[in-house]
């Protein structure tokens, strides 16, 4: 474990008021073309599966990005462990449809670049994954989005992970602020 001045709240953290909901699913994938925003297979089987729903009240939420190890975890952590810190913290998980919101609204991700060390199976270095309960236990089935800059093109990707993933400490995620969603 850190000191507590490495963990939340007692880190840097990148702080969003985002917009979220009052377009329909087809109003906000047409919002996603418009902004050039490239989906991976993931993403679109996310995106398309009928329980994924696109509130139609537009909301304010405030989100807060931080690291795996900046919620205590040095050595990474289970999804199911990095959930229950964050909750221990204050923070909520997001609603599965700030994903592609939170696409339209951070345009200027700093571009990712890869290296012969990214390996399969673990979020590619500089992305952002937005912690959202997940729509399937199905382990082939994605478990929500994440947000990545490549070659100068936006993504907005979905991932599977299984129960036994373990996050690694420098990996990033979006939370959302206890009493931000309503």
């Amino acid at each position: 474990m850190l000191n507590q001045e490495g963990i939340y709240p007692h880190c840097p953290v990148e702080i969003r008021v985002l917009e979220v909901g009052g377009l329909s699913k087809a109003q906000l994938k047409h919002k996603l073309q418009q902004c050039s925003i490239r989906m991976n297979e993931y993403g679109h089987k996310l995106f398309d599966d009928e329980k994924f729903i696109v509130s139609h009240i537009k909301r304010s939420l405030e989100t807060v990005e931080l690291s795996v190890k900046n919620l205590g975890f040095l050595n990474g952590a289970t999804t199911l462990q990095l959930f229950q810190a964050a909750d221990a913290h204050g923070l909520q998980l997001c609603p599965v449809d700030l994903g592609p919101f939170f696409r339209i609204q951070h345009l200027d991700q700093p571009e990712t670049y890869t290296s012969s060390s990214d390996k399969g199976n673990q979020a590619p270095s500089g992305s952002l994954t937005i912690a959202s309960e997940p729509l399937s236990e199905d382990d082939f089935f994605p478990k929500g989005f994440y947000l990545r800059r490549i070659n100068d093109e936006l993504w907005l990707r979905g991932y599977t992970a299984d129960n036994l993933h373990v996050w690694n400490p420098d990996d990033r995620f979006i939370f959302c602020r206890t009493g931000s969603i309503q």
